[in-house]
Formats: C-alpha cells, sequence, structure tokens
C-alpha cells in the first residue's frame, strides 16, 4: 500500500459586509473574504493540500479566478470536485490537518460543524479531520483583521 502526504496554504484578504465561510460553515461575522469563489479559505487550503499530495498542481490551475463558472462557487462543490478526479479514483483521504489563522471572530464554536462539514464531503468520519484556530497576537496582517490563513495537510493512502 502507497501514502501519500499533501500541504496546501491559502490566503484571503477580509473586508467589511462579506460573507465569512470556513470549513463549510457560515460563520456569523460583519467582514468575509475577498475571492472569486464563496472565499472559503480553508477549503481552497485543504483542496491545494489534496491535490499536491498527487502532484496534481494548485486550486487556481483547476479553478481560475477568470473562469467565471467558478465566480461565487460553494467551495465544497470544489472540495468534490477535486477527490472526484480520475488521479483520486484509487485513492482515499485518511485524515486531514487545518491551522486556521485569524483575529477574529472567534472560531471556537464553529469547529465541531466544520470537522463534520469537511468529513462529509471527504466520504471520512469526523474523527479524521482536524480543524484548529489561532490568532498570531494581533501581529501581521492577521493580527490586524486585513486577511485570515490557513494551513492544510492531508494523508492519503491507495486503496
Amino acid at each position: 500500500m502507497e501514502i501519500r502526504i499533501g500541504q496546501g496554504y491559502d490566503v484571503h484578504a477580509i473586508a467589511e459586509g462579506l460573507p465569512m465561510w470556513l470549513g463549510g460553515v457560515r460563520i456569523p461575522s460583519r467582514t468575509g473574504f475577498v475571492a472569486h469563489s464563496d472565499g472559503d479559505v480553508a477549503i481552497h487550503a485543504l483542496c491545494d493540500a489534496l491535490l499536491g499530495a498527487l502532484a496534481l498542481g494548485d486550486i487556481g490551475h483547476l479553478f481560475p479566478d477568470t473562469d467565471d463558472r467558478w465566480k461565487g462557487v460553494d467551495s465544497k462543490e470544489l472540495l468534490a470536485a477535486v477527490l472526484a478526479l480520475p488521479e483520486y479514483r484509487d485513492w482515499r483521504v485518511v485524515n486531514a490537518d487545518i491551522t486556521i489563522a485569524l483575529q477574529a471572530p472567534k472560531l471556537a464554536p464553529h469547529i465541531d460543524a466544520m470537522r463534520s462539514t469537511l468529513a462529509g464531503v471527504m466520504g471520512i468520519g469526523a474523527e479524521r479531520v482536524s480543524v484548529k484556530a489561532t490568532t498570531t497576537e494581533k501581529l501581521g496582517f492577521v493580527g490586524r483583521r486585513e486577511g485570515c490563513e490557513v494551513w492544510a495537510i492531508v494523508l492519503i493512502e491507495q486503496k
């Protein structure tokens, strides 16, 4: 049996009046992410990790922001599309570990919903999905509430 590890990273700017989606969950907030899609930076990082595990490029290559088909798209659809690629036919996700750096709002009340949502799209149990949230102690663009950054790591195995 073969295993692979993939790592993903994504960042989005924050602006007033936009919806905030993280891990497939709508987070109550007056601000949200600037993006061509729904801006779910957590799912975008996860997609990049999954693509990286099989050396398939990155999310921008598959779903370019110059293509109107992806304008406003629910990022859960992007995640499902990555896992539906022919290259993933013989692979399954073992686990995913996601770290979200965001100064505000607090994400702790939404972590379990994110884990369940992501697990559902990936077809695995929520116990195999870790979502952690942190601040940057008011340092950098995240600390100034200008943006959010997310790191994701996945382990996949051959079926």
